[in-house]
């Protein structure tokens, strides 16, 4: 059997599973030869190989199959956070798209980005977990020339297609854009774990990867029209999100979070679909931004 049809039957098995939540092996291997005759390739397997697609998925994939026994079926085992595990499969299902034998060329338009920093994305996960020191050249996009760091790594974060880095530098804790490295090195010097570092609870608040330290949360009201408000609601902009009014005339959203430059940009993306109400602060703030852009005019 070839690689790409091994392949192939492996996101069978991982759709038919995700699909149906549990499966029998008798429920696998019906699907599976169904879909041979449907592609005209035999995708049919022995309960042996199926064993060793369930290996392979979880050691190639990083997606976990388990059978339960008092169940006697099988399921995806959910290990991670809900995030992680939804990007994982998502990974999944665009390597497998991109993996179709017919030409992608036609059918499939991909952004055209510069890379992002994820060749880094092992190196630095692997310091993380083993406490190593790292040093890198970075360099900012206000400075000619990078300067060399050295820093404990301590978590990784997404935020709008790029990967940042946190990380202790000489005391404190500073972000850093994986974009901006190169010459990444794992050195081989240990350092003490930071126990009270917690990157969840210290962007709780936060739109993006800016962390104010002398600044509270505040409670942010904003008005969408109705069409802009649907996908406000399949997309929230924050995880503290709450509907406060969803009518034909409005979707009336509360938020709590910094006033930060991130969230700033955010909202004048949406143009006039939004409006906000409170606080003051943020009015201002958006009238100076409006008022500055017509003066360009």
């Amino acid at each position: 059997m070839s690689q790409r049809q091994t392949t192939l039957r492996h996101n069978l098995i991982i759709n038919k599973i995700r699909g149906q939540k549990r499966v029998t092996f008798a429920e696998i291997c019906d699907y599976l030869e169904r879909e041979s005759n449907i592609r005209g390739e035999d995708l049919t397997i022995s309960k042996r190989t199926f064993t060793r697609d369930i290996n392979d998925i979880g050691e190639i994939y990083g997606i976990y199959i388990k059978y339960d026994y008092s169940a006697r079926n099988y399921l995806i085992e959910q290990e991670m956070v809900e995030e992680i595990d939804n990007r994982r499969l998502e990974a999944f299902d665009i390597f497998s798209a991109l993996q179709m034998k017919e030409r992608q060329k036609e059918h499939i338009f991909i952004d055209n980005r510069q890379t992002n920093g994820t060749e880094h994305l092992y190196g630095l996960l692997h310091a993380i977990n083993h406490c190593w020191l790292i040093s890198y050249d970075y360099r900012t996009y206000y400075d000619e020339e990078a300067l060399k760091r050295t820093v404990k790594p301590l978590a990784i974060k997404e935020f709008k297609y790029r990967w940042y880095l946190f990380a202790e530098d000489n005391g404190q804790i500073k972000c850093y854009g994986l974009d901006r490295m190169s010459n990444l090195q794992i050195l081989n010097t240990h350092y003490e774990k930071n126990e009270g570092f917690n990157l969840t609870e210290r962007l709780k608040y936060c739109f993006g990867i800016i962390s104010p330290t002398d600044e509270q949360p505040t409670q942010v009201v904003l008005s969408f029209d109705p069409h802009q408000g649907n996908y406000i609601k399949s997309l929230p902009l924050h995880h503290t999100q709450q509907i406060v009014v969803d009518n034909e005339k409005e979707l009336r959203i509360s938020l709590t979070l910094y006033l930060t430059f991130d969230f700033l940009m955010e909202l004048l993306s949406f143009g006039d679909t939004v409006k906000a109400i409170q606080p003051q602060k943020l009015i201002d703030d958006l009238k100076a931004v409006y008022q500055g852009a017509l003066r360009q005019y």
